[in-house]
């Protein structure tokens, strides 16, 4: 298994984030989902670069916290190898939250990636009993790696 890391831009406002602890969290996130042989690309980025990717792939002109590329389905999948894909996580957007929620910026990213990594293999929460089954797998997948 081969997670590969990329950012926080540097001078980044609250980028002070945990590379090695976040390489190890996201080894668990892939083995508790049964993906334990995958690759995993994160890339840790401003609100700046986030929002560019969320329009440019969504049509959505404005940061967000986490976008999810996944190489399982589409058009590259019968070449994607081991790797199961991208998850791009905003350390800004993160360092908000974590101060709005009285949580550590870890936490929060912790947290970005477990929901990101849940898009690449299918999950969604468009309507409300898909996001019910994804927040409970979230719940599992956080008290897996926790322990």
């Amino acid at each position: 298994m081969s997670v590969m890391i990329s950012g926080p831009p540097e001078g980044l406002r609250g980028s002070r984030v945990d590379v090695t602890r976040l390489t190890k969290r996201a080894r668990g996130i892939l083995a508790a989902i049964g993906q334990s042989r995958s690759e995993l690309s994160i890339a840790l980025v401003d609100d700046e670069s986030i929002a560019e990717l969320n329009a440019q792939w969504r049509d959505k002109p404005r940061a967000t916290d986490v976008l999810s590329f996944s190489l399982i389905e589409g058009d590259f999948a019968d070449h994607r190898g081991g790797m199961l894909g991208d998850v791009v996580i905003s350390v800004e957007t993160a360092a908000e939250q974590a101060h709005d929620r009285h949580r550590s910026l870890d936490e929060t990213i912790c947290h970005l990636l477990v929901h990101g990594v849940l898009h690449l293999i299918g999950h969604d929460h468009e309507k409300d009993d898909e996001a019910k089954i994804m927040a409970a797998e979230e719940r599992r997948v956080k008290r897996e790696i926790a322990s």
